[in-house]
């Protein structure tokens, strides 16, 4: 086998360097004309992020305000609101919070990524915070920081947060099975009390043409996702298998049981929280007397699921819910505008209060995270 020359490796290296550079300069900008949106499609996808849930919230509330006479609304919340309970409802309120921070926690572990529960119950606050400028890239925000200040996988972070989100899902899910049948006759009756709206839903559940459309849709959502090699197959596929990683931790994790007892913790806070707000007017303590814990349980249902529309922190789809909720065990002797009036001052003292805390704990938190990076540079 010849020697090679020093001058000849020399003319190899220069040959090899400016083919490596022209490959470069080839393929650099191509990759960022592929990669990079252009600016006005990233100005509208940022206004749309923005714009639409402030449109439902808006829209929502307009809808909900229509036939109420605000002034009087206000003045009800004065005179018949003991904020006592409101103060007991928001005191409670931070300890599912808490909760979840530790619960996710556990799901975090079973993917070897150790947190300290101060900075987990700092992401869950900062997430609800976040949730009212920017809804749902709270669960984006608190992804980022655990994996920047743990130094851990984002994929992994990320599908361990859909994880934890898919399991509040289910249980939404099972509660809410669970209310039809507790509370299927204010239900049928409410609903009876408008005839043409009753025989078109009962219509429509039971049209073979409904169920048909349903699953040509997910035949074609299937094929699509499994056959196409666009950009949009490729990120719902990525979506698709982060959410099963995430959910298959949580059967491999280790202490399942106190993830567990954890979940029935957080949504028990949760239900006993409404329970709390009922005594706090005079009319849904009227209801709750009445229709016992039935009551409460279908409006916390109903503003559960109103949460999984887009809107700043719940604003609109919460009161109308919950409005809608109230509106099955309405009591005869009150004249319908004056429970409307009622209903949304209930509604609106709450979804106000927890909005008022939520920032409350948000400007803590942020503080909290710019205190604890100053730490850390000192200490490095």
């Amino acid at each position: 086998m010849a020697k090679m020359g020093s001058n000849d490796i020399k003319k190899v290296q220069t040959t090899s360097q400016a083919t490596d550079s022209g490959k470069a300069q080839a393929t650099g900008p191509e990759k960022k004309a592929a990669h990079k949106q252009p600016r006005w499609r990233r100005l509208l996808s940022g206004l749309g992020k923005v714009l639409i849930p402030l449109t439902v919230s808006v829209g929502l509330c307009v809808v909900m305000f229509r036939d109420i006479d605000f002034g009087e609304m206000m003045n009800v919340i004065k005179t018949q609101c003991d904020f006592h309970w409101i103060a007991l409802m928001l005191a409670i309120s931070i300890l599912p919070m808490v909760l979840r921070g530790l619960r996710w926690g556990i799901q975090l572990r079973g993917l070897g990524i150790k947190v300290p529960a101060g900075a987990l119950i700092l992401s869950i606050f900062g997430t609800y915070a976040v949730n009212l400028v920017f809804p749902r890239l709270g669960e984006v925000w608190r992804s980022g920081y655990i994996s920047l200040r743990q130094k851990a996988p984002f994929s992994e972070v990320f599908g361990s947060m859909i994880g934890d989100r898919f399991a509040d899902l289910l249980t939404v899910g099972l509660l809410t099975v669970m209310t039809f049948f507790i509370a299927r006759g204010p239900i049928v009756d409410f609903v009876r009390t408008y005839p043409q709206a009753y025989e078109a839903i009962l219509k429509a559940l039971t049209s073979p043409w409904l169920w048909g459309s349903v699953a040509a849709v997910c035949l074609a959502f299937w094929l699509f996702v499994t056959r196409s090699k666009s950009r949009i197959a490729a990120k719902i596929k990525s979506f698709v298998k982060g959410l099963w990683e995430g959910f298959v931790v949580l059967v491999k994790m280790p202490d399942k049981g106190k993830w567990l007892l954890l979940t029935v913790l957080i949504w028990g806070c949760y239900f006993y929280q409404l329970v709390i707000a009922f005594n706090a007017f005079p009319m849904t303590r009227e209801i709750m007397a009445q229709a016992g814990l039935t009551a409460p349980l279908v409006c916390f249902i109903l503003t559960s699921i109103s949460m999984g529309i887009p809107s700043n922190g719940g604003i609109g789809p919460y009161q109308t819910t919950m409005l809608f909720g109230l509106a099955l065990f309405a009591p005869a002797e009150i004249p319908t505008q004056d429970f409307r009036t009622i209903g949304a001052a209930f509604g609106n003292v709450i979804i106000a209060t927890q909005t008022a805390l939520m920032i409350v704990l948000g400007l803590f938190t942020f503080v909290m995270i710019a205190w604890d990076r100053t730490r850390k540079k000192k200490l490095a």
